[in-house]
């Protein structure tokens, strides 16, 4: 392909053609927050950009500990919204509160404004993010990671209306949700907070949870949504250490292709709002990146929503990232980067924030018009999320929370997110007369399979577990009955100074009760970590759980191997000892009764890998590498793209195959469409459900291309012995790729479709 000929397609035009769906509000509304605006003292105005966390404004006995049930400190209360006019709170304490307490809080909080002692409503903030996971009895759904092993567009919508509905019952209006940072290095804490490796696949699922959360009535809530917030603008997820909070070096190619693409997708959607990455990006801290918070977001993408900032971020420019000598200057520095409210949040740093802002308007360090900017994008999302409506909602209007129909489409996610890896002469599914032992020190306690932001902040408080829900191995015993089911915990997992550690415990009574089994599913991963709290050292998995395998090995029975983890842990040494293997994810408060459900067949497997999965600790690799990966320093053939399993794979108790691929043109012109079709057959058995992925090369172009890249799936259903074709249409904007500069352009000459293995070519003119 011959550059001279590539047409350039720059961001700014790229987002026109999505304008509409941007988040808008009418112009009758623009002049009533212009008219607010005018009205509002700098004080207030500046207290707009302020969040504090609900424990700066509880109230405390004499020893400072906070009082249970927690209840607001009238003075403290009255200072924060009255007195500096704070805008926003977030947080829920220490622990998950039940509807009984939000609905105390809340009202009190929505009461400021209402007996208008405040001039502006509070806007209130919650980590929903795989339900409403600090409300006590919500439905919780997989974490993210899961929901994307499901490649299920309707159960991504189905769980954003859910989570959205019973927020609303809580009294919530936004949520700090979807994580949209790219799933591609496994060490990364957050890991499992993302939508996996690929920018399609993620910006797909994204559109669908924004589209839950925020319906799709346009820019102005009912009662039944929230407003979203993507998370973390951007490069957060690729720390070069692999820790959180370092820093990331992303070149602008990869930024245009990768990071940017399913944020680009959600705004386009409507979200409300943004949450900027605590990290530094390529030197620049998010919080003082003006190129990507103004000039790229705001002004050329669009976005009319409003910008927040993670915890203590403003606070992280002088004392973390030594880019301001003082805190003023710091303040300065992220407001005119474009950040619009600082998650301060604790007090008394709330107060010296608002104080120094007021200041740095007035010294002229931060123009008023920045500043009106900010309250203006505050205030759109105040609107548009009925807050000034002053309309109360009663309990009756929610009558689905934690319904039977609600924990269905939670277990339904699990079920579709559970990826069956191996399955040695189809020993799965187990029969239910089977005398199994269920061992591993995540076999047996909801936390492991819920992970961190669980009814507390790292989610390892087992007082908190929702009543009535199986672990995996409460549930396998209900399946065979207790009389076949035994439970050896065997190892134990804990922090030693900080780290993650395991130790092996009660073998003998494990290897008792292997020899009286059939069958061993050993239930290994990792503790609930999130953020600083879940860096790890290592991808391998922790060596007494290793241990713990090859003991089972050792017995001579057969082992499914279950893997309960928040991100691919190296498991290569233990891999061919298994009979079966699960990936299980994260999969929420019903995973364990839907792991029950596959291991006995009740169920038919049907997840797929959102990323590749490692086989060497050293080694990470993508599904989307460019062909020198593939290249064998030792062979000098194209063998060296080796994971232990391929983004997107994932098997069934059915086998489907492919045929007949068709394309409806051999040569295409930058005006035309391509329409693929395949064929899908179940030639088993069983009734299951199979994701068809299709897979795009560029076979030649001026900068090195990738392999492939995903461009369409569809999950379809199909009875034993059917045959759906399925159709798939790709445009002009499929086939473009990002120079050097971060430029997008498309090449004419000749490009590969490929779905399971079936390829064809067909030429760009």
């Amino acid at each position: 392909m011959k550059r001279s000929v590539l047409i350039t397609l720059l961001l700014l035009a790229q987002s026109s053609v999505f304008a509409q769906s941007l988040f808008q509000l009418n112009e009758k509304t623009e002049k009533e927050i212009d008219e607010i605006i005018a009205e509002l003292t700098l004080v207030q105005k500046v207290g707009q950009t302020c969040q504090i966390t609900l424990d700066a404004i509880l109230a405390r006995d004499e020893a400072g500990n906070l009082l249970e049930p927690i209840q607001f400190d009238p003075a403290k209360f009255n200072e924060a919204l009255c007195d500096y006019g704070v805008g926003s709170i977030l947080n829920v304490s220490s622990h998950t509160l039940t509807l009984e307490e939000w609905n105390g809080l809340l009202p009190k909080v929505n009461n400021a404004f209402l007996n208008k002692k405040i001039p502006v409503p509070i806007i209130y903030g919650i980590d929903a993010i795989h339900g409403v996971n600090y409300t006590v009895g919500a439905t919780l759904f997989p974490q993210e990671i899961g929901l994307a092993a499901t490649w299920n567009n309707e159960l991504a919508l189905r769980f954003g209306e859910i989570t959205a509905y019973e927020m609303r019952k809580t009294g919530l209006r936004w949520n700090f949700s979807p994580v949209l940072d790219l799933g591609r290095q496994p060490l990364w804490s957050r890991y499992f907070e993302t939508l996996g490796e690929d920018p399609y696949l993620a910006g797909q699922l994204s559109e669908q949870i924004i589209l839950g959360y925020q319906g799709k009535t346009g820019s102005y809530l009912d009662n039944y949504h929230v407003a979203a917030c993507l998370k973390h603008f951007v490069g957060y997820s690729m720390p070069q250490s692999g820790r959180d909070r370092t820093p990331a070096w992303i070149p602008k190619k990869f930024m245009t292709e990768l990071y940017l693409p399913p944020f680009k997708k959600a705004i386009d959607a409507g979200a409300m709002t943004l949450m900027i990455n605590s990290g530094d990006l390529n030197a620049v801290p998010g919080h003082a990146n003006k190129a990507l918070l103004t000039d790229l977001l705001k002004d050329q993408w669009g976005f009319q929503g409003f910008t927040v900032s993670d915890w203590e971020d403003f606070i992280m420019l002088e004392t973390v990232h030594d880019l301001a000598n003082s805190p003023s200057e710091a303040i300065a520095m992220a407001i005119n980067a474009g950040v619009d409210m600082s998650m301060v949040p604790n007090a008394p740093q709330y107060k010296t924030y608002c104080e120094l802002l007021v200041t740095c308007v007035e010294n002229g360090d931060v123009s008023i018009e920045r500043l009106n900017d900010a309250v203006r994008r505050i205030l759109r999302v105040k609107m548009a999320t009925g807050l000034y409506d002053k309309k109360t909602y009663k309990e009756t209007d929610y009558p689905l929370f934690a319904s039977e129909e609600f924990k269905k489409s939670a277990k339904q996610s699990a079920l579709e997110s559970i990826t069956l890896l191996k399955n040695e002469e189809n020993i799965l599914p187990l029969a239910k007369n089977t005398r199994v032992l269920v061992a591993g020190p995540t076999s047996n306690n909801l936390t492991y399979i819920n992970g961190a932001w669980t009814h507390t902040w790292q989610g390892v408080d087992t007082s908190y577990n929702t009543k009535d829900c199986e672990t995996i191995h409460s549930a396998i015993a209900e399946k065979v009955g207790a009389q076949n089911c035994e439970f050896a915990q065997g190892a134990r997992l804990f922090f030693t100074d900080g780290w993650e550690d395991a130790t092996l415990t009660d073998t003998a009574d494990f290897k008792t009760k292997a020899a009286k089994s059939d069958v061993i599913v050993l239930c290994i991963g990792e503790l609930p970590a999130t953020e600083k709290p879940g860096d790890i050292r290592s991808l391998r998995m922790l060596n007494a759980q290793i241990e713990l395998a090859k003991m089972a090995y050792r017995t001579g029975k057969p082992v499914v191997l279950v893997l309960v983890e928040a991100r691919p842990r190296v498991i290569h040494e233990i891999v061919d000892g298994a009979e079966a293997i699960f990936q299980t994810y994260l999969p929420g408060d019903y995973g364990g009764s839907a792991l029950a459900d596959l291991l006995f067949g009740d169920a038919n497997p049907s997840g797929k890998l959102p990323y590749s999965y490692p086989k060497y600790d050293g080694v990470i690799e993508y599904y989307d590498r460019p062909k020198s990966v593939d290249r064998s320093g030792k062979s000098n053939a194209f063998d060296a793209f080796d994971p232990e399993w391929e983004f997107g794979f994932g098997m069934s108790y059915t086998e489907f195959s492919y045929s007949n691929l068709k394309l409806n043109k051999t040569e295409m012109t930058q005006s035309d469409e391509l329409e693929i079709s395949i064929d899908v057959t179940n030639s088993g058995s069983r009734g299951g459900k199979e994701v068809v992925q299709v897979y795009l090369s560029d076979v030649k172009a001026s900068i090195v291309p990738n392999g492939k890249r995903l461009r369409r799936y569809e999950k379809i259903e199909l009875k034993p012995n059917e045959t759906k074709t399925v159709k798939f249409i790709l445009a002009k904007a499929d086939l473009q790729f990002s120079d050097v500069d971060g430029n997008w352009i498309i090449e004419p000459g000749t490009f590969q479709i490929e779905i399971s293995g079936i390829k064809s070519n067909f030429d760009l003119k």
